[in-house]
């Protein structure tokens, strides 16, 4: 089964509310070009909290507005949504995905379980990984930083049956770093290799979004079970990553060699 997919590559928004603009408009563009599922980058409603953003404090009753109106634009447009927020657990800020199907129904949270030491007094952690049925395929959702650094949480899904692991992430140029053109240059940082990685080792699809950064050391993309590269969003171009993924070459086989 061919499925297409896209992957939003869109700029840091001005305001949370330009956020779910963005987004609406988005969901709304991916429905037109035929895709089913569209994945968002890290917290992208209302903003990465951090590498120089501050955005306003967490507001749950901003959240609950922004999740409805995504919902709504979801069944409108037919495409099911990974969507990178944020969320208050019990007081605790966590960094999430919120899953939406094609009908506009909320399947629940991928929260990010591992977060990077820089995260710490920002974020707190998650506990529990899931495996997601919307737009006519298994997912999993791993967040940033466990997808570069922890190739279990990628594993976990492949095991359940997930043929493709959703990667919302946020990776800013830093000053003076390696500025690529092409993908996975060797004189560039792991992190493109580690998609490539991801696919390979699990024998599915992996979908990396980022945002649209001019210089950024990453771009979005989408690795095949192979672990060749199927596609990518040229650099520092805002937009819509579209591919077609064929479902029956994902079949989890070497995630399911694995005995741990």
């Amino acid at each position: 089964m061919t499925l297409r997919i896209a992957l939003a590559n869109l700029p840091y928004p001005a305001s949370p509310a330009q956020s779910i603009e963005l987004v609406v408009d988005a969901v709304a563009r991916a429905g037109r070009e035929g895709a089913r599922i569209v994945c968002f980058p890290e917290c992208y409603v209302p903003g990465y909290r951090g590498l120089g953003h501050v955005p306003p404090p967490p507001d749950a009753r901003f959240l609950e507005e922004a999740w409805r109106a995504v919902a709504s634009a979801a069944g409108a447009a037919g495409v099911a949504v990974v969507l990178g927020t944020e969320r208050i657990v019990d007081g605790a800020l966590v960094a999430t995905a919120l899953v939406i199907d094609e009908r506009g129904e909320r399947l629940g949270f991928q929260d990010k379980v591992q977060i990077d030491p820089s995260e710490d007094g920002t974020y707190t952690p998650g506990g529990e990984r899931r495996v997601f049925h919307a737009g006519g395929a298994a997912f999993g959702v791993v967040i940033c930083h466990e997808g570069w650094r922890y190739p279990e949480t990628v594993r976990f899904a492949a095991r359940r049956g997930a043929q493709l692991v959703f990667h919302p992430h946020y990776h800013p140029p830093e000053p003076g770093s390696y500025r690529p053109s092409t993908f996975a240059d060797p004189a560039n940082t792991f992190h493109e290799k580690a998609m490539l990685c991801r696919a390979a080792e699990n024998t599915c699809y992996f979908a990396s979004v980022n945002y649209a950064s001019a210089g950024s050391g990453t771009t979005s993309a989408i690795a095949n079970p192979d672990g060749t590269l199927l596609a990518h969003q040229p650099y520092g171009e805002a937009g819509l990553l579209i591919a077609e993924v064929d479902l029956a070459l994902a079949t989890g086989f070497l995630a399911s060699r694995c005995r741990s």
